[in-house]
Formats: structure tokens, sequence, C-alpha cells
């Protein structure tokens, strides 16, 4: 602060100087500051209304010539003039800005309390701040008349910084506000309330584009000078005010200068000297405590919010890790639900393959069986065909000798030759019969042994072969017995021709019974043959089906090792989350240690706060001896002021350095001081 004063009494004195003007109140200021209020403000008021009013005066006898002279030289005398006044207005007021700023800030931290709206010196910068916004404002015309108001600037600084909002919307929502100046002065309050109203201007100075809407040319707020009372705001964050809005009427309140509260006797200049140092050295003391303040609740903000994001990221890793928890049992109660199916299912297709093949045997077996009685049938048939063709051959030589001996029999004789041959025809169509049903039967061998036919079926077929072949020995029965009634015939061809002829007519009518029996029997075969085909295609079907199964299978064998692959990746995942969790729950550990730290630091800063706002700063003149060993002070033993507590006390009992956190090097401090120090930093180091 003390360098940022010297920095702005500088610069007044640069802007005094280009004006020349030294009776003007700049000159009067600056010697204030640097002579530490060595004359009286009395004089520096006088000639500010000397100036003000020679200002005015000059002003009206230029505009009484200008009617007289021509219109170039008028208009150019009273734009000089113009420029001339507008340019002390602002030097003035700028230098009434840095007296009543200075006296409010010695004046509280003197009072040592929060400011109230009653407080003179704040009601005085309160009256100088809204000098220095009205002046050079443009008139603007409306229904009510001519209206110049300086609320029109400051409700763009609602644009330009979001943060002033809130107070804009306060401020509209204020009831007892019906004019702009209330609103405009109650907005100064809140900005002051706030500690921001230098950041609110800044912001506001550095768009003078806008500015110029409302402002003159030569208006404080567009010069340098509102930027150099923009840096003198920035003190009054030292003060701490609470303004209360509500009942106070702002819109008829005349702010009127009060040059009483700037004057001072000349004795108080040495002690005012004094204080000045004095204070200088608290505020330093105190700016420096609130910027680690700052700094440190920075840093816990930004560990309360990494601690934050920590805890939502481990609360979503604890769902990620509980929702793979769920997925991996479900997981494994599909896979034993698969193990349960596959085993039933592989029992299942087990049993049906061992049914199927006790069925085959069963089929084989019975087959073999049938094959060889069919063997025996034949062997037998055959035999009685080599039997018939001997009796027939005999019977031909029979009739021949008949045929020599008889002639009369000749007719009977062809007769009985063409009844042979139709015999013969008979029995050749008997033996591709027992060709065909041969054929037939080595085809259903074939079948037979691609065919998975049921037992029954075949039960039935053998029945019917049986049937047959007995059939065929009755047949054969017959025609020995019809073989000796023509032998018997024979012998009595000539008494016996009718009943031979009636016996050959009965004869062929059982022949062709029989044909007609072993179309039947041909057509029950060929039936049997297709319901064959059909079982053996049902059959084929069946294996497919079975084949369809066990691809399924192996389908189903081979996703289960997919799954399996699946719950080790998900496991080795799990285990990489368990490991993310340990290792963030050691991060938070860590920063909780870090906390605990900063939460210590924040109470010693604290505790360091109490100290400088409790512990004054003992003066020199009110010390006439050492506090701890209580010998006084000579020219020899010299005072020396303890940084921590304030007191006063001779070399030996403050020879000790320390570095305190108002002060960046180490300082002298007394003996208790330093044990006090030096177990409190034992402390927390423990």
């Amino acid at each position: 602060m003390a360098d940022q004063t010297e920095d702005l009494s500088s610069a007044a004195a640069e802007a005094d100087h280009k004006t020349g003007s030294p009776s003007s109140p700049v000159a009067s200021v600056r010697g204030l500051e640097d002579g530490g209020w060595s004359t009286p403000i009395l004089s520096l008021a006088r000639k500010a209304s000397e100036t003000l009013s020679a200002n005015y005066g000059s002003a009206l006898k230029s505009a009484a010539v200008g009617f007289a002279v021509k219109a170039s030289s008028s208009d150019n005398t009273m734009t000089k003039n113009n420029n001339e006044h507008m340019k002390n207005e602002r030097v003035n007021l700028m230098n009434m800005m840095k007296l009543s700023i200075k006296v409010l800030i010695q004046s509280a931290l003197n009072l040592g309390r929060t400011l109230d709206a009653d407080f003179p010196p704040l009601q005085q910068f309160f009256v100088v701040m809204e000098q220095c916004l009205k002046h050079g404002l443009k008139v603007k015309k409306t229904f009510l008349g001519p209206n110049k108001s300086f609320w029109g600037p400051l409700e763009l600084v609602e644009k330009l910084c979001p943060e002033a909002a809130e107070i804009a919307a306060s401020v509209r929502d204020l009831p007892g506000l019906k004019t702009p100046v209330g609103r405009g002065r109650a907005w100064l309050n809140l900005a002051l309330m706030q500690k921001k109203l230098a950041d609110y201007l800044k912001a506001l100075l550095d768009r003078k584009d806008l500015l110029s809407e409302f402002y003159d040319p030569n208006a404080l707020m567009l010069h340098d000078e509102g930027a150099i009372i923009v840096g003198l705001l920035v003190g009054l964050t030292v003060i701490d005010a609470n303004l209360c809005l509500k009942g106070e009427d702002l819109d008829s309140q005349v702010g009127v200068i009060d040059f009483s509260l700037y004057l001072k006797d000349g004795t108080q200049d040495h002690a005012d000297c004094r204080q000045d140092s004095e204070l200088t050295n608290i505020l330093d003391q105190k700016h420096y405590v609130e910027e680690l303040n700052r700094h440190l609740s920075g840093t816990v903000s930004d560990l309360q919010t990494k601690l934050d994001s920590l805890e939502k990221t481990n609360a979503k890793l604890m769902e990620e890790l509980a929702a793979a928890n769920d997925r991996i049992q479900s997981l494994q109660e599909e896979q034993n639900q698969l193990k349960q199916e596959n085993s039933s299912i592989l029992e299942t297709s087990e049993r049906r393959v061992e049914v199927s093949r006790q069925d085959s045997e069963v089929e084989l077996e019975t087959y073999k069986q049938t094959r060889q009685g069919l063997d025996e049938m034949y062997n037998e048939v055959w035999k009685q065909l080599k039997e018939e063709r001997k009796i027939r051959m005999e019977l031909e030589k029979e009739l021949e000798l008949q045929m020599s001996l008889k002639q009369e029999m000749e007719i009977a004789m062809k007769l009985l030759e063409k009844d042979t041959h139709e015999k013969q025809d008979t029995l050749v169509a008997l033996r591709q019969q027992l060709e065909e049903v041969k054929a037939i039967n080595l085809q259903m061998f074939q079948k037979a042994k691609n065919s998975e036919g049921t037992a029954q079926q075949k039960a039935e077929m053998i029945n019917s072969l049986e049937q047959k072949a007995n059939q065929m020995i009755d047949a054969t029965k017959q025609m020995e017995e019809r073989l000796q009634q023509s032998e018997q015939t024979r012998q009595l061809a000539e008494e016996k021709n009718q009943k031979i002829e009636r016996e050959f007519a009965r004869k062929i009518e059982n022949l062709q019974q029989q044909l007609s029996e072993l179309d039947k029997q041909r057509s029950t075969l060929e039936s049997e043959l297709k319901a064959e085909k059909e079982q053996r295609q049902s059959l084929q079907q069946q294996l497919q089906q079975e084949r369809d199964v066990t691809s399924q299978l192996k389908a189903q064998l081979l996703q289960k090792s997919g799954l399996e692959k699946e719950m080790e990746t998900l496991q080795d995942e799990k285990k990489q989350l368990h490991k993310i969790c340990e290792e963030q729950e050691q991060a938070l550990q860590e920063m909780g240690l870090h906390l605990s730290q900063s939460k210590l630091k924040m109470e010693d800063i604290k505790e360091v706060n109490k100290a400088l706002k409790g512990n004054a700063w003992l003066k020199d003149d009110e010390a006439t001896s050492c506090k701890q060993c209580e010998k006084e002070f000579s020219i020899s033993r010299r005072k020396h002021h303890c940084r921590n507590c304030g007191d006063i006390f001779c070399n030996n009992c403050s020879s000790n350095e320390l570095a305190l956190p108002s002060y960046p090097k180490p300082v002298r401090v007394c003996d208790t001081c330093h044990t006090l120090l030096l177990q409190r930093c034992s402390s927390n180091a423990s």
C-alpha cells in the first residue's frame, strides 16, 4: 500500500508540473503528503474555492467577450477556456478524492471496527465519489425534462463484470429508490461493502468507447485522472463496512463537502507521522496475511474439489465393480446351466445311440435267422422242381409209348401234350417268379443292411414268407397227387378220358388261382418294400437330426470355451479395478494428510491474525524499561520491538530472530515469543 500511495503521489506531481500552477491544490496536497500533514488544510480549501471562483469568473468573462468578437475567434477562445476549466476541475476532484480516501482509511483503522452509514468520513467519500462520476456527464432529454445522472454508466458494469449482476439486481429490487441518483448511490454503497469498487470502475474505464456515450471528451472518467482515482480506490479493500440501505432516503440526500474533517493542529504532526508509519506497517502485515489466507483458501478449495472428484470416481468404480461382479455371477450361473444342459443332452444322445445300436443288432440277428430259413426253403423248392422234371420226362416216355400203341389216343395225347406244355409254361413262370423272389430277397437283404426297420414288421414278413412256402409245399403235394392221378389215368386212358379232362380243367383253375395268389403276394411284397423305403428315409432323417444335435452341442462347447475366456478377462479386469481402488485409497489418505496439514497451517495463520489484531504495537514513549529484565533504557541500552507481541525489550532480551507469517525474512523476536513459536513449530511438525 505504501508503494501504491508513493506511485500515485509521483503521478500527481507530474500532472502538476505539466499544468504549471504552483498555487493549485495539487501542490498543497503534495506538500501535505510529503511533509506528513505539516501545514493546515484550511489554506488548501480556501485555495481550492479561489481557483474554482477564478475559473468560473474567467469562463463568464470569456463568454461575454465572445459575443462581441467574431465567430471563429470566439469559438477558439471558448474551447481553450473550457478545456482549461475542465482540466482544473479534474485536478481539484482528484486531490479531494486523495484527501477523502486517506482520511477514511486512517479513521477506519483508528476506529478498529466495521463502518456504518453514519460515519462522517465515509459520507464525505461518497459525496466526492459522486462528484467525480458526475463530472462531464452529458445531458439527456426525457419527457420530464433534461436528465443528468451517473446511474447510466454504472449499469454498464453489469455487462462487463458478471459479478456485478447481484448488485444491480439488489439495487433494482430496493423499494424506496425512485430516481437514478438514488440507485447510483445505493450501487456505490454495495460495491464498497463487496470490496470490488476499484475492480468495477477499472473494467468500466477500459471501455472508453462505451463511456463516450455518457461523458464529454474532457470528463474525468475519460482521462488519466480517472485511472489514478481507480488506483487510489484499491486501498479501500482494507476497510470493512456494513451499510444498511433499507429505510434511508438516498434520492433526496444533498451532497456537501465538509472541509472541517481535513483540518488538524500542527502539534499533532509528529504523532501523525508516527501513526502513519505504524499504520503502513500494520496494513502491510494485514495485506500479507490476507493474501496468505486467500492462497490457503484457494488450495483448500482445490483440494476439496479434488477430493470430491476422487470420491465420485471411487463411487463410479465401486458401481462398475458391483456390475462386473453381478455379470460374473450371472455368467457363472449361465455356465452351470449350460453344463447341466450339455450333460443332459449327452446322456440322452448316448441313450439314443445305445438304443439304436441294440435295435440294429436285434434286427441283424432276426434278418440272419430269416435268411437261413429262406435259404432252406429255396433248397427244398429246387429239389421239388428237379423231381417234377424227372416225373415229367417219365410221363413223356409213357405217352410216346401209348401213342405208338394206340392211335385213337393221339388226340388225347395231344391234349395231354398241350396240357404239359401249359404246365411247363406255368413251371417256367413259377421259376421266373422264384428268381424274382430271390432278387427281391437279395434287395431286401441289401436294404436291410442300411435300413433300421422295426422287429415286428420283419416278423410279419417272415410269417408271410413261411405261409408262402407252406403254400408252395401244398402246391407241390397237389402236383404229386395229380401226377399219380395222371399215371392212373394213363393206364385207364380209354375209360377215364373225360375224368382226365375234368381233372386237367380243375388243375388249370387251381393253377390260375395260384397265379392270382402269387400276384397278390407280389403286390404285398412291393407295398412292404415301399414301407421299408419310407422307414429308411425316416431313419436317415433321424440320423440327420442327431447329427444336427451333435453340431449344436459342439457349437455350445465352443461357446462355453469363449465364455470361460471372457470369465478370465473379467477376472483380470476385476483385479485391475481392485488395484486402481487401492491406489485411489492411498491417494485419498495422502490428500487427507495434506488437508490436515493445511488445516493446521490455517489455524496457525488464524492465531497469527488474532495476535496481530490483539497485540498492539507499543509506542517508544510509553516504555521506559525492558519488559522482561525491567532494566531502564539509556544511550547504551536501546529499545527494540518484538515483531510478534509488539512490546519493547532490550537487546539482550530480544536477540533472537525467526521467520513470521507477516514477514518474509527473519525478524527480531523476544525470548518468550521465541520459545512459544519453537514449541508450536515442533508440535506442528510432530
